[in-house]
This record gives structure tokens, C-alpha cells and sequence, in this order.
């Protein structure tokens, strides 16, 4: 499995090309499942598995990987489905979300390809079960490929902190902002509601959308209504990256590349990590990147880029 990750330099030509390669793998059935590239440090043969006491029920144990200790998780026992039993054959993907890195136990993990957002697609409306865990879905072979939510099996083992605990000027922000409004995109519900109840301590006024395409419909629809500037009305967007249809560096490119929108601060707020990120950030015209999920940062920039115009 050494060979199935190619050097990143090689993958971050995709970014900012509504692009993006997933890593396919099978948990306790037929289902393949979808993980993007740039969240995988490594895959690899299950290694020998430590149990710990008072663990998570997901958490198979803890694995001693090249000097660092990491939680496995049962990924097909997290999102409902059977438990994976015969470890000795599984492989482990090793990958990096919000700042901690996590290995996600497999029944068996494919091959890689490449796909544009656009065919990544949100879930079936009114999904439950298994299907709850869904952030999208797309199409390979006539078969669904489905792409969890990651974040929120995380959540859902370890929740996140979203209070504010910095002393911010929350009366500078009401006025920086006025009476408009701010925009956050995001695909996973958990992580719009963590960034929604960060920001309610502000004070602000908050529009929540599910993916790049929908930020940039609004944007523009509600540009029809200003003089000159969308930001008559919206103050600042919050977008994700790692969103179906749109991806966040294609929306921030085409928000900038429209006169009526290019004023708008952006901040791409993600589970993404990697040294590209400061370059792309830069490449497409966003004012900050942000790594999930520190409530405190976010609400600084918020503050930052509010202040700035």
C-alpha cells in the first residue's frame, strides 16, 4: 500500500481547479466509501491494536505508528454498520482533521481516482441511519460512492469546544457589521452549527448554506439588490473547502472575479491541512485561512476582517 499515495506536490496541481482525488475503501460490506487525498497521511496493513480503558465504543484502541501513538476508530461501527473483527487483514488510513491525526480502521481500501466537485453531490434530503453520516455522494463505475462526515463521527467521539473564552471587542464587531449579515458555507451540519454557536456570542447576524454553489447563488442574488458592492449587505463569508458542486477555492475565485462581489472578505475555514494551503489561500484571493476548530481564532478573524474595510 506504500505506492497508493503520490507526493503531495504532485496532488496540490488539483486545488483551486474544482478537482479533487478520493481515496476508495470498503468497510464491513459492499459500500465503497470516498476519503479525499489531502486528508490521507498514510495507509497502511493493520498494525497490532492496544486496548485502553474507558475508551469510546468507535475506538478500537491505540496503535504505535512511526514514534506517535493514535486512536483507531472503527469507521464502520461509527457510522451504525458492523464492527470490524478480523483486524489482521484490515488496513488503517491514517489521516489529519481539525488538527489531529486520527486512524480510521478498514475492511479493505481500493484505489484512488480523480473526480471533479461538480460531480460530488449532496445526500439524499431526509437521509437517516447510516445515510446521516453522508456529507456526498457521487457516482463511479454506476455504482454510488459515498463520502462520510467526518467531522461528525469526530464530534460524536470527542465534541468540540465552541465557546468563546478570549475578551473580544463584541460592540466593535455589532458595529463593524451593522445591519448586515455574515455567510458561512460548509457542507457538514456539525460543523456549520459548531461555527454557528461561536459566533451567536457576537452578537452577529448569521445566513448558512450547504455548499460553494449555493454561497455563490446568494451572493449574487443578493448583489442584485445593492448599488455597488455585495457587502452593502453581507460583512464577511466563512466558507469551507471540501464541498460538492463547489469546492471553497472556486468560490472564493469566482467571488473575486465578479465586480459586484470581489470586495467581500473571505476567510476559508477547514479540516485540510497541508503547506499548500497558505499558497492557495494567496493563489485564489482569500484574506485568512483557518484550520478547524478553534472558536477563539475564528472569532478573531472575524473581528480582524470586519475592522479591515
Amino acid at each position: 500500500m506504500a505506492g497508493i499515495l503520490d507526493s503531495v506536490n504532485q496532488r496540490t496541481q488539483l486545488v483551486g481547479q474544482n478537482r479533487l482525488e478520493l481515496l476508495l475503501f470498503k468497510l464491513s460490506g459492499r459500500q465503497r466509501y470516498g476519503i479525499n487525498v489531502f486528508k490521507v497521511r498514510e495507509v497502511l496493513q493493520c498494525p497490532a491494536i492496544t486496548a485502553i480503558p474507558k475508551r469510546n465504543k468507535y475506538v478500537k484502541g491505540i496503535a504505535h505508528i512511526r514514534g506517535q501513538t493514535i486512536s483507531v476508530i472503527d469507521l464502520s461501527l461509527a457510522i451504525g454498520g458492523r464492527p470490524i473483527e478480523n483486524t489482521k487483514d484490515s488496513f488503517i488510513v491514517i489521516a489529519e482533521y481539525n488538527r489531529s491525526v486520527q486512524g480510521f480502521l478498514v475492511n479493505s481500501v481500493e484505489r484512488i481516482i480523480n473526480i471533479n466537485w461538480e460531480a460530488i453531490l449532496p445526500p439524499p434530503k431526509g437521509a437517516s441511519g447510516k445515510q446521516s453520516y453522508l456529507t456526498a455522494v457521487t457516482e463511479l463505475d454506476k455504482e454510488l460512492i459515498e463520502i462520510l462526515d467526518v467531522e461528525k463521527i469526530l464530534e460524536e467521539i470527542s465534541p468540540s469546544p465552541t465557546a468563546i473564552t478570549r475578551a473580544l471587542d463584541t460592540e466593535g464587531i455589532t458595529a463593524d457589521l451593522g445591519d448586515r449579515l455574515i455567510l458561512i458555507a460548509d457542507d457538514s451540519a456539525v460543523a456549520r452549527n459548531q461555527v454557528k454557536r461561536a459566533l451567536e456570542g457576537l452578537g452577529v447576524k448569521m445566513h448558512l448554506v450547504n455548499n460553494g454553489k449555493e454561497a455563490l447563488d446568494f451572493l449574487k442574488k443578493t448583489s442584485e439588490s445593492c448599488q455597488e458592492s455585495v457587502t452593502e449587505k453581507v460583512g464577511l463569508m466563512i466558507s469551507d473547502i471540501e464541498m460538492p458542486e463547489m469546492d471553497g477555492y472556486t468560490l472564493t475565485a469566482e467571488t473575486k472575479l465578479d465586480p459586484k462581489l470581489k470586495k467581500l472578505h473571505i476567510i476559508l475555514h477547514t479540516s485540510l491541512s497541508g503547506v499548500f494551503n497558505q499558497q492557495m489561500v494567496q493563489k485564489v484571493g482569500a484574506d485568512d485561512f483557518i484550520a478547524k476548530f478553534n472558536p477563539d481564532e475564528l472569532a478573531e478573524s472575524v473581528q480582524k476582517w470586519l475592522h479591515a474595510e
